[in-house]
């Protein structure tokens, strides 16, 4: 094991939640994915969705749509449970727009501390392209087949054939969406479009030394597979990798890098944080 492995190890035994810690070992040591789903159904509510600060931003319990994201994409690493994702499916039903896609937050959201960027006056918020993109692609992804799904992905269409994007987060969200998307060619034409938008818009900080919260190679492009790839020269991406590598800090882990809501919140997304930059240096044969 590398030394930066190890420390990350360390790290995530000693301050990480469970759910990553049975992630870690199941990414790095081939541990049993059960115990990570059984970790993950805690977070689970009676009305299917997910809550309880899986996204540990917000700390309320009742479900919310950012939450049914993460829980996919913890899925997505450990193989998708089908009825898990159905449930997910139809939590979402009940909080779908007329729009079809789902709101950035939910109301219910008032009910507990949280970051600023959660907060909504909206009672009945509008659809949001974040995260229902997102949530769709990773959908796509396990060909799973609900109704839920069929309107959130003409939202999507709709959003990327006729709208401008208005920031990273919705590119990484499209994007996703993209990736999976069963028509492979209007997705190659929107996400050529949509790309070229994104590179003549400022969103793309290349200066690995930059601090705060800014959008990086690595973040468009965290594993050679995904779409954005493309975008970005090897030299590019090698000297982010290695960046990134540096950024590590003496107790084994990665920084956040904007303001927590508390201590332990900041630990929590530590945990993530610091996964995810295992995940991209290992997808990048970067861990030696």
């Amino acid at each position: 094991m590398s030394q930066l492995l190890e420390s990350a190890q360390t790290f995530i035994l000693s301050n990480a939640r469970l759910l990553e810690r049975h992630l870690f070992a199941f990414l790095f040591h081939q541990g049993n994915p059960d115990r990570v789903r059984t970790a993950l159904l805690a977070y689970q509510n009676a009305d299917g969705g997910f809550g309880n600060a899986l996204e540990p931003d917000k700390r309320t319990a009742s479900s919310q749509p950012i939450d049914q994201e993460i829980a996919l994409r913890v899925l997505d690493d450990i193989g998708l449970d089908t009825h898990i994702a159905l449930q997910i499916c139809e939590f979402l039903e009940t909080v779908t727009t007329a729009e079809g896609g789902v709101p950035f937050v939910l109301p219910t959201v008032r009910d507990a501390p949280r970051a600023e960027w959660w907060n909504t006056d909206l009672d009945e918020p509008p659809a949001s392209i974040n995260p229902t993109a997102s949530i769709a692609g990773l959908l796509h992804k396990y060909e799973i087949r609900h109704p839920w799904l069929d309107r959130a992905t003409a939202y999507c269409w709709q959003y990327v054939e006729h709208l401008q994007i208005s920031g990273a987060h919705d590119f990484l969200c499209l994007q996703l969406f993209l990736e999976h998307v069963a028509d492979r060619e209007r997705a190659e034409r929107a996400f050529e479009r949509i790309s070229a938008q994104l590179l003549a818009g400022g969103y793309i900080t290349y200066d690995p030394s930059t601090s705060g919260y800014v959008f990086m190679p690595l973040t468009y492009a965290p594993s050679p597979q995904k779409m954005s790839r493309r975008l970005f020269d090897t030299t590019t991406i090698e000297k982010h990798l290695s960046a990134l590598a540096n950024k590590q800090q003496m107790d084994g882990g990665w920084p956040i890098s904007w303001p927590a809501v508390s201590p332990a919140c900041e630990l929590e997304y530590r945990g993530i944080v610091t996964l995810n930059a295992l995940k991209t240096l290992k997808a990048y044969d970067y861990l030696k």
